[in-house]
């Protein structure tokens, strides 16, 4: 059995420290035409309950590497997101 490579990122916080999460999900709305990236700290991976970080983000031009994130702020926006996460979430556990 192959063990996937979990994608991770580099997030600075407000203070300008970096921390390290795991990618869980990355999707788009076609509506919006907006993309949205779900995260968990890295350290918190193997926990049985973990606190999921998601942002809008776009891509910079010119290379795949890096992102710029925004946060997500209208309630419309989030329960969107929300809704899409338990969706993704539930697809993945019948994967498994």
């Amino acid at each position: 059995m192959a063990l996937e490579e979990k994608e991770r990122i580099i997030i600075p916080d407000d203070n300008g420290d970096e921390h390290l999460f795991e990618v869980l999900f990355t999707f788009e709305v076609d509506e919006t035409n907006a993309s949205y990236i779900a995260v968990i700290p890295v350290e918190q991976a193997e926990d049985e309950e973990v606190e999921v970080y998601a942002f809008r983000y776009e891509e910079k031009d010119n290379d795949d590497e890096d992102l710029s994130l925004f946060p997500i702020e209208s309630d419309e926006e989030w329960e969107m997101v929300e809704e899409m996460l338990e969706t993704l979430a539930d697809e993945a556990d019948e994967e498994k």
